[in-house]
């Protein structure tokens, strides 16, 4: 009979610590979880005795199976042994066990329930229970920082080393993973979400390994080439697959969600171009200052407002929205230079030109949500295309 889960154990070079890990993890299955269950312990090309103590642990221990790669890599440890699994739901985690195991079984039973597809242990969730130095943390938070602005992403940690898949998603997503290092797990979450599959995240207790061999700095480099090679291919329109019947829709809105997103796009913008205006009035004049500070903030403005208010990703409808964006700032530009040529003509003073820009950008911004509501109704969905 199929095992509903496997967790999958990649291993370098860990013959310290792969016995009593392995031992601990089989223990906690064997006692506390109600799934029927197997653990896949994958070798990469270690030089030590590591493959040999795994496989004494498969002789002494029911329910183990060892994968021997002569290469190393992480993703493709997890790669080789999710696509060879015929278990329901696939996981790993790492052989330090960092991780609390008790968030196992609710990370497996989100999955197991069709509730979700992907489902990941966060560190960075504020009920979470975490011990570890301050370089690692800072490290961590910029890097997942990177990814929320870069990405829009919802996920809070995407390099915790605990994660499960249901397996019919992951061998749709594995083989669009380029990479078979440290970044396949943000790939694969990125890869997930492009393509609207829901992930579940839950806190966890997790504490650092002080022995732990991962070069930090080479890591976080590779990972930021990583995130700009996925963010050209989305934007390319790549990474999109056809999942069928696992595809979510989201249902239709009056964007309402989207309201406080918008108003927060449209507050920063704001302040950035009055900031500017003022920075620039008096060395350039007040029309010219205002051209600039506008034309500063459009591009931005609308990347911001079709990644995160429309939340659309890729080269759908990127030309309709540059248009519709462009259009609305050029208004705002003339209405904005018109309005204060007229109080300059009339001897105005600096608080008049902050009225008359105040009411000019309030109906510019007006002009937008009823155009960017227009726009996702007729469009719908990022999903849609």
């Amino acid at each position: 009979m199929d095992p509903t889960l496997e967790v999958v154990v990649p291993v370098f070079n860990e013959a310290l610590v792969l016995d009593p890990a392995v031992r601990r993890l089989h223990a906690y299955l064997s006692d506390r979880f109600p799934f029927s269950w197997r653990i896949a312990i994958v070798d990469n090309a270690s030089t030590d005795r590591t493959l040999a103590l795994a496989d004494r642990l498969a002789e002494q221990l029911p329910g183990i199976r060892v994968l021997h790669l002569d290469q190393r890599g992480r993703g493709l440890a997890l790669r080789t042994a999710w696509l060879s699994s015929d278990a329901l739901v696939v996981a790993y985690t790492d052989v330090d066990l960092s991780t609390g195991l008790d968030a196992l079984l609710p990370m497996v039973a989100s999955l197991v329930s069709g509730h979700s597809d992907v489902a990941i242990g966060s560190r960075l969730l504020s009920s979470a229970n975490v011990a570890r130095g301050p370089k690692r943390e800072v490290i961590s938070r910029a890097y997942n920082l990177i990814l929320r602005v870069a990405f829009s992403t919802r996920v809070h940690d995407a390099q915790c080393g605990f994660k499960a898949v249901r397996a019919d998603i992951a061998r749709q997503l594995i083989p669009e993973v380029e990479d078979d290092g440290w970044f396949f797990d943000t790939e694969l979450l990125l890869l997930a979400e492009h393509n609207g599959l829901r992930i579940h995240e839950l806190p966890v207790d997790w504490v650092d390994d002080p022995d732990s061999r991962v070069d930090v700095r080479r890591t976080a480099l590779e990972d930021l080439r990583g995130l700009l090679r996925v963010a050209r291919r989305f934007a390319a329109g790549g990474g999109r697959l056809h999942l069928g019947e696992e595809r979510r829709h989201p249902f239709d809105d009056d964007m309402g969600r989207r309201l406080i997103t918008f108003a927060t796009v449209g507050a920063v913008s704001t302040l950035v171009s009055l900031v500017l205006f003022l920075w620039l009035r008096a060395p350039l004049g007040p029309v010219p200052a205002v051209v600039v500070a506008l034309g500063a903030t459009a591009a931005g403005n609308s990347w911001a407002h079709r990644r995160w208010t429309l939340g659309r990703r890729g080269r759908a409808g990127l030309a309709r929205h540059a248009v519709l964006s462009g259009g609305i700032a050029l208004v705002g530009i003339a209405m904005s230079a018109l309005a204060l040529a007229a109080v300059g003509a009339a001897g105005g003073t600096l608080v008049a030109e902050l009225v008359v820009l105040a009411v000019v950008w309030s109906a510019t911004t007006a002009l937008r949500l009823v155009l960017l509501a227009r726009q996702h109704r007729r469009h719908g969905s990022p999903d849609d295309g």
